[in-house]
């Protein structure tokens, strides 16, 4: 079976990550089509790719005002990661171009899934997305919830295509936000709390080169632990706390400080933050 074509409308944080975590596990560059608004962004992303993932087809609206039709056109899966308030403009611009079959995901915040399938055809399939930045070097989380006319098999093969960028998961429509608001914000989080512990460092006499240094290798090395399958956070916090001890003594503060309760709030933010933007774009 030949690989499905995937077209890629749009190359900001979102779809630049997931395209690039595809190609980095071995998807044929062949079969990448990528479309951005300006020439210039098309140029930059050409120049991006390294010399073996040269192979995929980039055109802009600039240069192409129905590029984006052209990459759709017999494609496979589509993937809308243009700003939101742009997503349903999009979705009406390819709609007559898309194959009837052809599966559409949207990784946009803020547009649900009963706003996309009003601008497309109806009975097209649609999946609302909602992925983080890791998908760039194939640790992100991808959160899928299809719409009414999206097969098994097609949720299968969004699977598919998206495997290579992380762990996907299948989530109700109504959960995302919750899913915004831990996986989709959560990489900020992670770097925020490297860039804390380097000004912690600084402050404490080191310079800035080697607090960073330390900081970034200690988080992303966490993350490496935290990546094995059976994996608990708490068991993994639990075992570098020796009674009394010097990250016991730093954990009770974090935890005096209310950082469990700060970090609910901070996720329960970012969630209804969503939650506003649907009804913001809603038309």
């Amino acid at each position: 079976m030949s690989e499905p074509i995937i077209a890629f409308l749009g190359s900001g944080s979102m779809n630049g990550s997931i395209m690039s975590g595809l190609l980095a596990g071995g998807t044929d560059p062949g079969t990448v089509r990528a479309t951005t608004r300006s020439a210039a962004s098309a140029s930059r992303l050409v120049d991006s790719l390294p010399e073996e993932h040269r192979g995929v087809t980039v055109t802009s609206s600039e240069d192409d005002p129905s590029a984006n039709a052209h990459a759709v056109d017999g494609a496979d899966v589509v993937l809308l990661g243009v700003k939101p308030k742009g997503i349903l403009d999009l979705a009406a611009e390819i709609k007559d171009a898309l194959a009837p079959d052809a599966l559409v995901l949207s990784v946009a915040a803020g547009i649900d899934l009963e706003m996309l399938e009003g601008e497309l055809r109806e009975g097209q399939p649609v999946i609302r997305s909602m992925p983080n930045t890791p998908s760039r070097v194939g640790r992100g989380v991808i959160a899928l919830a299809p719409g009414a006319h999206c097969s098994d098999e097609q949720l299968r093969l969004a699977h598919t295509v998206l495997q290579n960028s992380g762990t996907v998961i299948d989530v109700e429509e109504k959960q995302l936000d919750a899913v915004t608001g831990v996986s989709g914000s959560g990489p900020a989080y992670a770097f925020f709390l490297a860039e804390a512990m380097q000004k912690a460092g600084e402050s404490m006499g080191l310079d800035a080169e080697t607090a960073r240094l330390l900081a970034k290798e200690t988080v992303a090395g966490a993350g490496e632990l935290l990546h094995a399958d059976d994996a608990d956070p708490e068991a993994l916090r639990k075992a570098v706390c020796s009674p009394n001890g010097t990250t016991e003594r730093a954990i009770n503060v974090f935890a005096e400080g209310g950082l469990i309760e700060l970090t609910e709030k901070a996720a329960k933010a970012s969630a209804h933050r969503n939650a506003e933007m649907v009804e913001e774009f809603r038309r």
